[in-house]
């Protein structure tokens, strides 16, 4: 089934964004522009009382603009649960929840479809199958081999499904054929290791994907989507090769699917696929290169977070639609914006994972560490103030450019006061880290903000209670200041803050201790390791680093990794006994920890600092003393909340609110600062 770029009514070309906003014709339907609503599980899918948040949740995507949706997955019996009880989609019964979904999607003139994901190995109960008896690197549990009839049965679940989808109204299905799941381990002969019709060969092991595409097209019909998401790089060893992965894609197409999904790397691979220092599209070239293979419209993922992006992956010929999940998380106006011409007021996904990713592995509800109203929009909302109040916020840090503009936007009359000659706060330092640099996004975001709901700024500017006289309200986002260490030698040339380094007031010497192995100690070994420009800048490079085969040819896509020498050498210590950074994000943790052992950073838990002298800094680890060869010692050991305004202020009465780092400082909580500084603005 060959799609075509235009439509029966010719519409005209978008002036700046003509291939993403060219409707996209499937022959039975016709999608209204080229951006897809990737799958992304939100944790509102698991429970029916919470599918009234999920309607709401797609709701306000599709009246963004999108135009064609995926939920998040569903399986299509118990044993492919993700976890106990999650979501699932294979007795009549459940069918009734999901017209709250479809009706509410289709009330805004896009299209969703629903997945269909079993877990297989990745499975967390003790009920989990696989093609083979092969236990999962990151999962405790064990999987039972499927039998033959076992086969059969899930097949005919997968069916049973889509057409239990179709009478829930959706327009299609997503099957998802890869990251690990239980189809792509019947695809890869890493993790299918049968004997019988349903392994051994490339097209014994692909069987079970295309008998469940075309029983799926039988049981739903021809005007019904069919989309296959085909893991089109593995990032794993002895993985599908170029030769095996175009076959499937074939067999695929002739088995009755509507349109092809990118799916890269699996949840046990050991390069990171979303995470922020992934550059933008970088695995745009693989769908590409499946381009000249197959007639289905296919579509390009991971990484895609702005219109330009999106834009010159579809005029190249790259692919025929673009996949964004988080991003839509992030701004649920984002095709709005962009077809408006407003790509400057989009409010740009990081990349971070921290609200996201790592709340579903935390069994908590997905959110945005940006937009706090993600997957809350039924309970957190900036409806307009009855009763405007002056509001002076102190602090244009990440929490106080959220209370100012929500504020603001309500119809509060708010001025924001900042002592430095820039608003950003601790995102100023993040930026400047290497594979960070979407945070410049967030700031750019914010100052469009500023305007647009007309806060006044006033910089440059150090406030006392005299000077907040006469507000109704005031808000203390003063942030944090770093915490002095106690150990001898504290005072020496050699040590300096990491704000004397990530400002540049510092430029530290070719051998660095940092103290402090947190958040902070990781981005500033980032910081110190790297030469010139950001890998996640030029992604030939950080492929090279990473160990990925650029032609996208050899067995699960990779290569020898070769990354660059570092730019000096740096011990990361901490005090507690313990992996440094084993408190780091849940999904991103691994990734900061692989990329400084690359670079030869020496990471150290238990260490006792004994003083700095001129020959460096002298710690004991089990006993034993050293003295490490440093020019400088960077303190990374914490912050103490910066709020001396705040006994003034309540000796006049003024009522005060404290938020951010300014309430808590652990580490630089961002996610935390912006979700309780939005709240309050709400609620003001």
């Amino acid at each position: 089934m060959t799609a075509t770029s235009q439509d029966h009514t010719k519409p005209e070309r978008h002036p700046q964004y003509p291939s993403l906003f060219a409707p996209l014709d499937l022959g039975f339907t016709t999608l209204r522009n080229r951006v897809l609503m990737g799958s992304m599980h939100t944790g509102l899918e698991d429970r029916a009382r919470d599918f009234p948040k999920l309607a709401a949740y797609f709701a306000e995507r599709a009246a963004g603009g999108v135009g064609l949706i995926v939920t998040g997955g569903f399986s299509p019996n118990l044993v492919g649960w993700l976890k106990p009880f999650a979501s699932k989609l294979s007795w009549p019964w459940e069918v009734r929840k999901h017209r709250l979904v479809t009706d509410a999607v289709h009330a805004h003139g896009a299209k969703i479809c629903l997945q269909l994901l079993h877990a297989g190995r990745y499975a967390y109960h003790p009920l989990s199958v696989a093609p083979s008896k092969l236990k999962s690197p990151i999962n405790p549990f064990t999987p039972r081999a499927l039998s033959g009839r076992g086969v059969d049965r899930h097949i005919d679940a997968y069916a049973n499904a889509a057409r239990l989808a179709r009478d829930g109204g959706y327009d299609g299905v997503e099957v998802m054929g890869s990251e690990g799941y239980l189809i792509n381990e019947f695809l890869s002969a890493r993790t299918n290791r049968r004997n019988d019709a349903w392994g051994g060969s490339v097209e014994r092991r692909m069987r079970f994907a295309t008998e469940i595409v075309r029983r799926v097209r039988e049981a739903c019909g021809p005007d019904f989507i069919v989309i296959y998401r085909l893991s089109m790089l593995e990032l794993v060893p002895d993985g599908s090769d170029w030769g095996e992965i175009v076959t499937q894609a074939k067999a695929i197409e002739a088995a009755g699917a509507t349109i092809i999904n990118t799916g890269i790397g699996w949840h046990e691979a050991r390069i990171p696929t979303i995470a922020t220092s992934v550059p933008r599209a970088a695995f745009a070239g693989v769908t590409a290169k499946l381009r000249p293979h197959v007639a289905l419209p296919l579509v390009a993922t991971n990484r895609i977070n702005m219109p330009d992006v999106a834009e010159r992956i579809l005029a190249d010929g790259g692919a025929d639609l673009v996949s964004m999940a988080r991003p839509l998380l992030a701004d649920p106006e984002w095709v709005n914006k962009a077809h408006t011409g407003k790509a400057h007021a989009i409010n740009t996904c990081i990349a971070c994972n921290q609200a996201c990713l790592d709340h579903v592995f935390e069994n908590k509800a997905a959110s945005c560490l940006v937009n706090p109203r993600a997957c809350a929009e039924t309970e957190l909302n900036y409806e307009a103030t009855p009763s405007p109040r002056r509001i002076a916020v102190v602090g244009a840090g990440p929490a106080g450019l959220a209370c100012a503009t929500v504020a603001a936007g309500r119809g509060h009359h708010v001025t924001l006061f900042d002592a430095a000659d820039e608003i950003g706060g601790q995102f100023n330092l993040a930026k400047r880290i290497p594979g960070k640099e979407e945070f410049h996004e967030t700031l750019r975001y914010f100052e469009h903000r500023i305007r647009e709901t007309g806060v006044a700024v006033r910089l440059s500017t150090r406030v006392d209670a005299a000077t907040l006289q006469g507000f109704d309200i005031v808000v203390l986002a003063t942030g944090v200041t770093p915490r002095p260490v106690d150990f001898a030698g504290a005072d020496h040339a050699k040590v300096v803050s990491y704000l004397d380094v990530l400002t540049g007031r510092v430029i530290p010497g070719k051998q660095v201790a940092i103290v402090g192995a947190g958040g902070i100690g990781f981005d500033v070994a980032e910081y110190l390791v790297h030469h010139g420009v950001s890998p996640t800048l030029e992604p030939a490079r950080w492929m090279s680093e990473w160990g990925i085969d650029r032609d996208f040819e050899s067995p699960g896509g990779l290569a020898r990794a070769e990354p660059e020498l570092p730019a000096r050498r740096v011990w990361l210590l901490q005090r507690s006994a313990g992996r440094p950074g084993a408190r780091l994000g849940k999904t991103t943790g691994w990734i900061h920890r692989a990329a400084l052992k690359a670079k030869q950073v020496k990471m150290l838990g238990g260490v006792e600092y004994l003083g700095v002298t001129d020959a460096g800094l002298a710690i004991r680890i089990d006993d034993a003393e050293q003295v490490l060869p440093v020019d400088h010692v960077v303190i990374c050991a914490g912050q103490e909340s910066q709020r001396e305004l705040l006994p003034a202020l309540l000796a006049q009465a003024i009522p005060v609110h404290v938020i951010g780092g300014a309430d808590v400082a652990v580490e630089l909580d961002a996610k935390r600062a912006i979700a309780q500084a939005s709240r309050l603005a709400a609620a003001l």
